[in-house]
């Protein structure tokens, strides 16, 4: 890691001449002497159409709504691979999972990679990771050592729950479970808090809150904010069939109050940079790991590549971030730690999938070639229930691109979905097999091969990569718990 203190101690060079010129010196935060503090905050499961920013008035979101408007909003924001692990993987090392081989969830990450917080604490940053991890591989409850850790300092993780008000962590290098009190995204964000408020150390920090809500169960978020929607008249998105209609009423009022509980603790976090004057120098980022398709087209939960699961939301605010501006590049989840250390004046050099779009973020771009790579590598659960044919049968291996105007997917028999976005965003319409849409069909299978051979992405079935990669699972394609 020789070449990140290079760039550390570049840094420092640059940070020197601006103390002495006061100039911009073209970094993004240049104004100010030390490199910009990072703060990364995200959701489990929160799909990009549940914000007052994207056009969403049934909930109240006005914390990110605001942050959105002193910063940047990215509409078109995708998880690469909308499965927990696979996709938390990737934000970690900037690698597509069939490289780093967590193609399924419950699965462990290799600690010899190199991480996005190993990188940050080089470079001179003090980092921190609260919430949940899900990467770890060696069971839910299970404490975590310090060489699993990649990179993270300050440790106040468990690996995965949804119990989110009976929830258990480990803090630090103690080994008892701990319980967070009440409702645990509160506490967790306190805990956030008290970090940022009780660091002594006159360096940068990057820190990580990665809360559970608002995935499923969507009935136990707090009573204060389930009463926000006791009464309410809710609208489920055009795509959910007329039969789950009233069921997905039901899971939206929870769902949203989740979504509204969050906002709250996104206020706090602000108002605590405010307190500490840390507010002017410090990057900060809402987004999610992946979306949730809450019964459109009849579906649950995620790992398919219709918006829902696919799109997630995204918010940038910091120094040198133009206020209230929206930007449409199609940026990963994968992209946050290439484009946030190209935001921080630390470019990364080291070979990686994932990609620095800060020059675009910066000047409100795009990149050249504006598309998403989607991948479903190991479709887990009540899936494989159905045969191919099945409409049920959505969460299969599979390939794809996404564009503003288009998705393209493939799965193991060929095309599988073609949408014209632009004329159906609800993705109503499959033009995989029209006549007239042909031509623009092998269009993208030419470039979705050429995307895959970039990657050495062989495209292989579930039950190969299963074994490839050494996993244990049941029929179903699910790792056996430990």
């Amino acid at each position: 890691m020789h070449g990140a203190l290079v760039l550390r101690y570049l840094a420092l060079v640059r940070n020197f001449l601006v103390k002495i010129y006061g100039k911009a010196l073209n970094f993004g935060m240049s104004q100010y002497a030390m490199p910009p503090n990072i703060l990364l905050v995200f959701a489990d499961q929160w799909t990009f159409w549940a914000l007052g920013v994207a056009g969403n008035r049934e909930l109240r979101t006005p914390n990110l709504d605001r942050l959105a408007a002193e910063g940047v909003y990215f509409p078109y924001a995708v998880s690469g691979s909308p499965v927990c692990t696979p996709a938390r993987a990737s934000l970690l090392t900037g690698l597509r999972p069939d490289a780093h081989g967590l193609v399924i969830n419950d699965a462990p990450l290799n600690p010899d990679l190199p991480s996005m917080g190993t990188y940050f604490a080089e470079a001179g940053y003090e980092t921190a990771w609260i919430g949940k991890w899900h990467v770890d591989g060696h069971g839910r409850a299970s404490y975590i050592p310090p060489e699993r850790r990649h990179g993270f300092e300050t440790f106040q993780v468990l690996e995965c729950t949804h119990e989110y008000n009976h929830s258990l962590y480990y803090s630090g290098d103690q080994k008892e479970q701990k319980v967070w009190p009440g409702y645990d995204a509160f506490a967790q964000t306190e805990a956030m808090q008290s970090w940022i408020r009780g660091r002594t150390e006159e360096k940068p920090f990057f820190g990580v809150l990665s809360w559970g809500p608002p995935h499923s169960p969507y009935h136990t978020a707090p009573e204060k904010y389930k009463a926000h929607f006791a009464e309410a008249r809710l609208s489920p998105r055009g795509n959910v069939p007329e039969e789950l209609r009233a069921r997905t009423i039901q899971e939206l009022a929870g769902y949203y109050a989740h979504c509204e509980a969050l906002d709250d603790c996104m206020g706090h976090l602000m108002q605590t940079l405010e307190e500490e004057g840390l507010r002017e120098n410090t990057i900060v980022v809402f987004t999610s790991d992946h979306g949730d398709m809450l019964q459109s087209h009849g579906i649950r939960d995620k790992q398919c590549p219709w918006d829902e699961s696919l799109r997630i939301p995204m918010i940038m605010s910091g120094p040198g971030l133009k206020p209230g501006t929206q930007n449409d590049s199609l940026i990963e989840f994968m992209d946050l730690w290439p484009t946030l250390a190209g935001l921080a004046g630390i470019p990364v050099t080291m070979a990686l999938h994932a990609r620095d779009l800060s020059s675009e973020v910066l000047s409100g771009g795009r990149p050249e070639d504006n598309s998403a790579f989607y991948a479903s590598y190991v479709p887990f659960g009540n899936w494989r229930k159905f045969p191919l044919s099945h409409p049920l049968h959505t969460a299969r291996e599979s390939r794809g691109l996404r564009t503003l105007e288009w998705l393209y997917v493939e799965d193991l028999t060929g095309p599988w979905l073609l949408y014209d976005m632009k004329q159906d965003p609800l993705q109503l319409n499959n033009l995989v097999d029209s006549p007239a849409h042909a031509d623009l069909r092998r269009k993208f299978a030419t470039q979705l091969a050429e995307r895959r051979d970039c990657y050495d992405d062989a495209f292989l079935s579930g039950e190969a990569y299963v074994k490839r990669w050494g996993y244990e699972t049941d029929a179903d394609l699910t790792i056996m718990k430990r």
